[in-house]
């Protein structure tokens, strides 16, 4: 389910520095091109947003006031792979007395936190364009041969820059890298090269990506946050499985921070970790409900539907679409307070020290993390079936999933394979120990209702075979990871 909000569009774009004097080539022979039309002269003139750290310029990210061009309005945009970005736009009147518009401020709200976004440059464009149609009349795309006037500022007038730039903008079928490809081979012919900036903005702030930290798991942990930061965007936007991508991506930190704490300065009790931890359990009750209303679906459509008695998918089903409801409004007023925001100051942080020498990721810290699973599988050998046995088999999934995501960030492919594979075979287990559980409470409740209860014992007979074949070939995967531990 997406959100409606501002509209967004994807943007595949090459950039390309030019001297003045070089001439635009002829689109003539390009194939996919049949004929271009030269546009009207646009005059563009444009006010850059940003924090005084210049947050989203160190993002790729850029967030503007413009006026003049078809599209004039608020643009955000957003990196969204090789030549793409996504833009997000809103009105020139969405923002009053020019301030930032809510409603995109809240997309970025995990760059910006509660820091003043501010114009930081302006930007004049003499914008001559030419429109490649293709046979059937279509526009594919936009050559655009800008004139450029900005400074810093919000009047543009602290260091002054000129220059020419040309701009070649898919236009339709996004995916038509092709087209993209011939027509760019002919502007480097005419004499243009690679842009060495990707936005004009990166150009009059002199900002560039930061180079990744050497140490190998700061390095994984920089990444990692990243990810969150992007899927923290795809939650406030309800992306399809966002809750669970971003709850999966703190999870991974809160892992590296706990299998290597030394590493970053940090005790095993950090309150990060526990803060880590809290934002997981905010993101898990919709996550949960989703998992189940996804399981019960399937399951449901799986039995015969003579053995599906009275209302059970309106109980299982609907009821956990609305848990999930509940839980993504919950988890999205949580991403909007002071107490998130400081959570990722603190991981901003982690990442910029660097640790001593001896203190690097190294196969030692997998092999650690390795004996902690043993232990775990120890414990559940000698626990007594039922509740007792179901947690101890959970603590083996957790440990494992850390020993994961350490392997992950030290490049020992071979454990962390072995070790997804077991995290996938007991996330199996505990989704049907929780499922069981749900089960159980939902009878009861259809049971005083008056309802027929027969498909809840159905369900919960095959949930309790799942979980059985998930204990069978538990010993089989702990052989395999134990032995790809013991090589390194």
């Amino acid at each position: 389910m997406t959100a409606s909000g501002p509209s967004r569009y994807l943007e595949v774009e090459r950039k390309f520095d030019v001297d003045t004097s070089t001439q635009p080539p002829s689109f003539d022979g390009v194939p996919g091109v049949a004929r271009v039309e030269q546009a009207p002269t646009q005059t563009l003139d444009a006010v850059y947003y940003d924090t005084p750290d210049r947050d989203l310029a160190s993002s790729r990210i850029t967030l503007r006031r413009r006026t003049g061009g078809p599209d004039e309005g608020w643009h955000l945009k957003l990196p969204a792979g090789p030549d793409a970005r996504t833009e997000v736009r809103a009105p020139l009147d969405a923002g009053e007395h020019h301030e930032v518009p809510a409603e995109l401020r809240d997309v970025i709200l995990a760059i910006v936190r509660d820091r003043p976004l501010a114009p930081v440059a302006r930007i004049s464009t003499a914008r001559e364009v030419q429109l490649l149609h293709d046979a059937d009349d279509a526009v594919v795309a936009e050559f655009c041969d800008d004139q450029v006037t900005a400074g810093q500022g919000a009047d543009g007038s602290e260091f002054p820059q000129q220059w020419r730039e040309w701009e070649l903008e898919l236009v339709g079928d996004a995916a038509n890298a092709k087209l993209l490809d011939r027509v760019s081979e002919r502007l480097l012919d005419a004499g243009a090269k690679p842009a060495g900036v990707g936005s004009k903005l990166a150009r009059v702030l002199g900002t560039s990506p930061e180079d990744p930290p050497a140490d190998p798991l700061h390095r994984a942990m920089a990444e990692q946050i990243g990810e969150l930061l992007v899927w923290d965007r795809a939650v406030r936007g309800e992306v399809d499985d966002s809750v669970h991508q971003m709850r999966v991506t703190a999870r991974k930190i809160r892992s590296l921070l706990q299998a290597s704490p030394a590493s970053f300065g940090l005790t095993g009790d950090a309150p990060i970790i526990d803060e880590l931890r809290e934002l997981g359990n905010v993101l898990g009750v919709a996550r949960d409900a989703e998992v189940l209303a996804e399981r019960y679906s399937s399951a449901l459509d799986d039995v015969p539907p003579q053995l599906v008695r009275g209302p059970i998918r309106e109980r299982l089903v609907g009821g956990a679409e609305r848990r999930y409801r509940t839980g993504l409004r919950h988890a999205l007023a949580a991403l909007r307070l002071p107490r998130y925001f400081r959570l990722l100051d603190g991981l901003d942080a982690l990442v910029a020290g660097s640790p001593p020498d001896e203190q690097r990721a190294s196969q030692k810290t997998v092999a650690a993390a390795g004996k902690k699973v043993r232990k775990a599988a120890k414990a559940a050998r000698h626990a007594d079936n039922g509740t007792e046995r179901d947690d101890a088999i959970h603590r083996i999934r957790k440990r494992a999933k850390r020993l994961r995501y350490t392997a992950d960030a030290t490049g020992t492919k071979k454990v962390s394979k072995r070790a997804k594979d077991l995290q996938s075979l007991l996330g199996d287990h505990q989704d049907s120990v929780v499922s069981r559980e749900h089960l159980l409470a939902q009878a009861d409740a259809a049971h005083a209702a008056g309802e027929d209860t027969f498909t809840y014992g159905l369900l919960y007979q095959r949930e309790a075979e799942l979980a059985r074949q998930s204990r069978r070939e538990l010993e089989p995967k702990l052989s395999k990871l134990f032995k790809a531990v013991r090589k390194l």
